[in-house]
């Protein structure tokens, strides 16, 4: 004699409870940095996008207003015309960078702090690893997850920025060297958080407290970007893809005369009777190969510093 086994109604195989994965519980356990990580990348890029568009139409009809404002081209080099009107332009094209910069501190700090050190002073991660989960593919999937995100979102942003200083770049003030844009307009962009969360991972897992660990996270990130900014062996003084090669003033008769120095000083401005400003900008022969040999450093400094990771986790989790 045979028995036939009925299958279960669907309701009881809807209600019966779905696989998951340890991806899932990494995003499930840290949504809200989730969420804060994909508002500021939305916010950012919303700010670049609108630097591109309705703050730089508006600078350029109000240069336009005054008589002046625009681009000479040439074969090997562009001469742009501006007037000290496009200060409050040039001061805000350079807060996305400042944005991005913050952004990976915060990367060091979230690492060092929430995302391993609390789960190992809280007892979190042990009970994990007495589960189906091992200490390796735990600390495998803590790094896999945020890692996505940063690229995707930083990598978005590069691209919105590089956008915006091919567009709109002429729209600053001519006389002023434009500021270091650092990681902003290059791969090292996608480099510099990876290295901040190899780095804060590799403290949470040496210190195993909050506190403490999101301490030595900033100062160590701390160190890395003080050191980039000013002792990086082969920086030198690269900045940004076009280099300054020669600036000149027009007086309000439109003759040409030597640049006085004073940019934003309206009294300055008013004695020398400067009317706009002129500057010729020349291809930087060495800024993409310095920059990728950035990269490439940072990348293998996040690498050294994930491989140390695992080689604690290792060493403790026996």
């Amino acid at each position: 004699m045979t028995t036939a086994t009925l299958p279960a109604p669907a309701s009881a195989r809807r209600s019966l409870p779905r696989p998951r994965g340890l991806l899932w519980t990494v995003l499930r356990l840290h949504r809200t940095a989730l969420w804060v990580w994909l508002a500021f990348v939305a916010a950012t890029a919303g700010f670049l996008l609108w630097l591109t568009g309705p703050a730089a139409d508006a600078t350029q009809r109000k240069l336009e207003s005054y008589g002046y404002g625009g681009v000479l081209e040439a074969s090997s080099s562009s001469a742009t015309l501006f007037a000290f009107t496009s200060g409050a332009y040039n001061d805000l094209f350079y807060d996305p960078e400042t944005l991005i910069t913050l952004a990976s501190f915060a990367v060091a700090l979230f690492a060092a702090g929430p995302l391993i050190a609390r789960e190992l002073e809280e007892g979190t991660a042990q009970l994990a690893w007495t589960q189906s989960v091992s200490p390796a593919r735990w600390l495998a999937a803590k790094l896999a997850v945020p890692a996505c995100f940063l690229v995707l979102g930083d990598g978005l942003l590069v691209a919105l920025y590089r956008q915006l200083w091919h567009a709109h770049g002429n729209l600053l003030v001519a006389g002023i060297g434009p500021r270091a844009l650092y990681f902003s307009l290059g791969p090292a962009t996608l480099a510099a958080p990876l290295l901040g969360l190899a780095l804060g991972a590799l403290i949470g897992l040496a210190v195993r407290r909050t506190l403490p660990a999101l301490a030595l996270s900033g100062f160590a990130y701390f160190l890395v970007y003080a050191f980039r900014g000013n002792h990086w062996p082969f920086q030198g003084r690269y900045q940004q893809p076009d280099l300054h090669s020669r600036s000149w003033a027009i007086d309000t008769t439109g003759a040409r005369v030597p640049d006085p120095g004073c940019y934003t000083d309206r009294h300055c401005l008013a004695a020398h009777h400067i009317a706009r400003f002129g500057r010729e900008y020349l291809p930087s022969p060495d800024y993409w190969p310095r920059q990728l040999l950035e990269t490439g450093v940072l990348l293998a400094l996040a690498a050294l510093a994930t491989a140390t990771a695992f080689a604690v986790l290792r060493r403790r989790a026996v």
